[in-house]
């Protein structure tokens, strides 16, 4: 592991919590949104991350992981997708996007439910901050070991 790799990792982690907050900062404005542009109820949106493998190659992720190297270099985002339960359907006839038969369809997405996912990404944003600050610490203490 390089001197930076560690900053690297937890510089890979700030990014995708922060993406991660952006989606879920964007589902909870829109938790009410029953038309968008595209037509139809605004649709729950989850960001899908995975760890980042410095090498793709099954046989060199095997051997390392038999060497006790760590195979993974932080986290990367694979996309974006949209979440694909039901919509809510509520009886109001009095609504401009009411059907035929009085219901409403609304987003699929649970304010509940995403403020405890915005708090578990906030608290693994501070965890990656606290990481870095370890390591920036370090390497600190090392510079004054020289003098």
């Amino acid at each position: 592991m390089g001197l930076f790799e560690s900053l690297n990792i937890s510089a890979s982690g700030l990014s995708a919590e922060r993406l991660r907050m952006d989606v879920i900062s964007s589902n909870i404005a829109n938790a009410n949104s029953t038309q968008t542009v595209g037509g139809g109820p605004y649709r729950r949106k989850i960001a899908i991350l995975a760890p980042q493998v410095a090498d793709e190659n099954f046989r060199n992720v095997l051997q390392d992981s038999i060497k006790r190297k760590a195979p993974y270099s932080g986290v990367r985002v694979l996309g974006i997708i949209e979440d694909s339960t039901p919509l809510k359907r509520v009886y109001d006839p009095q609504h401009p996007q009411a059907s035929a038969d009085g219901y409403v369809e609304y987003p699929n997405v649970d304010v509940m439910k995403e403020m405890v996912e915005l708090i578990t990404a906030s608290r693994s944003y501070e965890a990656n901050v606290t990481a870095m600050n370890a390591t920036k610490s370090m390497f600190l203490k090392t510079l004054e070991i020289g003098r």
